[in-house]
């Protein structure tokens, strides 16, 4: 297996102050990796980085052989969650993955009902997304992450709002899509969520990372 994403000596400074400090880190294509961290400590910043919304202001980052910002502006094979997924209020969920998914005119509108449905959503439901209860809206982002079928998913806080019933399935389904050869990178407050989930866990504190375990079996 070769590494999908490659951050090499990656720095990020923001109104003159250190956001993110020489992280160097790579993802092998096929596994989920887990990023675990306090408030702060550089982890949606990161994952931002990797899909080119903020430009890093020293080292580089590789996704899939193509240096972001110098090859292409974003990965072009990459669904992502990242904070509060956004979309039109008054629009139904459907609707609002419709919209989305012209962009880039790749599939039908029945295999957008078929994702809603995978993620414990009603295509056929008519409430607006403004009315969506906060897991709701969780499952309508992760429907518009994994819609297209990319090969990369970066998911940051993905369980935010489920219960119970909702983080199993969701579990499940990211096991799933790395079963299919998806390769995932998270981030999560949980700790049993990480541990389920992820063949390699890195810590950040402060904008820097660290391996914290690279197998199933313990720590190293």
């Amino acid at each position: 297996m070769s590494d999908i994403i490659v951050v090499d000596n990656v720095c990020l400074t923001l109104k003159k102050t250190p956001i993110l400090k020489n992280v160097s880190v790579s993802f092998e294509e096929g596994l989920i990796h887990g990023l675990i961290g306090r408030n702060g400590s550089g982890k949606t910043m990161l994952m931002k980085c990797i899909c080119g919304f903020i430009h890093t202001t020293a080292g580089s980052i590789k996704v899939d052989g193509q240096t972001i910002g110098d090859d292409v502006d974003f990965p072009p094979d990459v669904g992502l969650i990242i904070e509060t997924p956004g979309f039109i209020p008054g629009y139904s969920g459907l609707r609002n993955l419709k919209l989305l998914a012209g962009l880039n005119n790749k599939i039908s509108t029945e295999d957008i009902r078929n994702t809603m449905k995978q993620v414990g959503l009603d295509p056929d439901l008519r409430r607006s997304v403004k009315k969506y209860s906060l897991g709701m809206r969780q499952r309508l982002g992760l429907a518009q992450a994994i819609m297209e079928d990319p090969k990369l998913l970066i998911l940051d806080e993905p369980f935010n709002g489920l219960d119970k019933d909702g983080v199993g399935d969701m579990r499940k389904y990211l096991l799933d899509l790395k079963a299919k050869g998806k390769t995932i990178l998270i981030a999560s407050h949980s700790a049993e969520d990480i541990d389920i989930l992820c063949d390699t866990v890195h810590e950040m504190e402060k904008g820097k990372i660290t391996l914290i375990r690279s197998d199933r079996e313990g720590m190293i």
